[in-house]
């Protein structure tokens, strides 16, 4: 949602936090897609127009059942574009990815990938440790920056050049992730890429049709569960204190 907001100053934005029911990446394939759809509904019976699935988790297990539940809805997700990127940058078509166990079993980077350019050669690691280290606040701490090389060493070992930051988390410890991965291995956000995803969407770029969505107003952030934890982690995510929104009607 930063990435978005950066890049599209002035359009109306409503998010869904569900804190209630996270983590997605320990849930199974099922209950990712009964909780990704209930999300959506969520969402349009707020307003919204138009999707982005910021869960590495549900994209790589939901996104085709969104788009069969809901066809008149734009949606985005986040690994579509981080592939793209990723293949722009790699320069020896060596490529790691780090994200959930949800998102690493379901093998949908290396699929995708290896779509693309079948001489792609594709390494995942699960680091479930990285979402609570991030969610206690622990950016600093040595502990965490232990964790982060630990994960990190099967993938240098296989000698990636490219790494895609496969969680909404793990943008948040790209500095020490930066400094474990080392300065020859190029990271992918996936926010970043798909904020412009979206942008040239929005402007009808490619074909796409110009979208008249709202604008001109403070966003909406609701979540399931509201608790003083959540507040700290939203003003470290969106860099600036929000205000947070009970959503009595989300589901449970």
């Amino acid at each position: 949602m930063r990435e978005l907001v950066r890049r599209l100053p002035g359009y109306r934005f409503v998010y869904f936090g569900d804190t209630a029911r996270t983590p997605y990446g320990t849930k199974s394939p099922e209950t990712i897609i009964r909780y990704a759809i209930e999300d959506t509904e969520f969402l349009l019976r707020r307003g919204a127009r138009l999707i982005v699935v910021a869960c590495h988790s549900a994209s790589s297990v939901a996104t085709e059942a969104l788009k069969k539940r809901f066809p008149g809805v734009p949606i985005f997700e986040v690994v579509t574009p981080s592939v793209k990127k990723a293949l722009q940058v790699t320069r020896r078509k060596v490529i790691g990815v780090i994200g959930t166990r949800a998102t690493i079993q379901s093998g949908i980077y290396e699929r995708l990938l290896r779509e693309r350019d079948p001489e792609v050669r594709v390494y995942g690691n699960a680091c479930p440790l990285l979402v609570p280290l991030v969610e206690e606040g622990w950016l600093k701490k040595p502990e965490t920056r232990r964790i982060v090389k630990k994960c990190l060493l099967p993938l240098r070992m296989k000698g990636i050049d490219t790494l895609i930051l496969g969680c909404t988390h793990y943008p948040v410890l790209r500095k020490i992730i930066q400094e474990k991965a080392g300065r020859r291995i190029t990271l992918v956000d996936p926010a970043e890429e798909v904020a412009e995803e979206v942008r040239a969407f929005l402007s009808g770029k490619e074909g796409s049709p110009a979208v008249d969505l709202e604008k001109d107003g403070e966003p909406l952030i609701f979540v399931s569960d509201l608790t003083p934890a959540f507040e700290d982690i939203a003003r470290i995510f969106l860099g600036r204190r929000v205000k947070l929104l009970k959503a009595e009607d989300a589901p449970l």
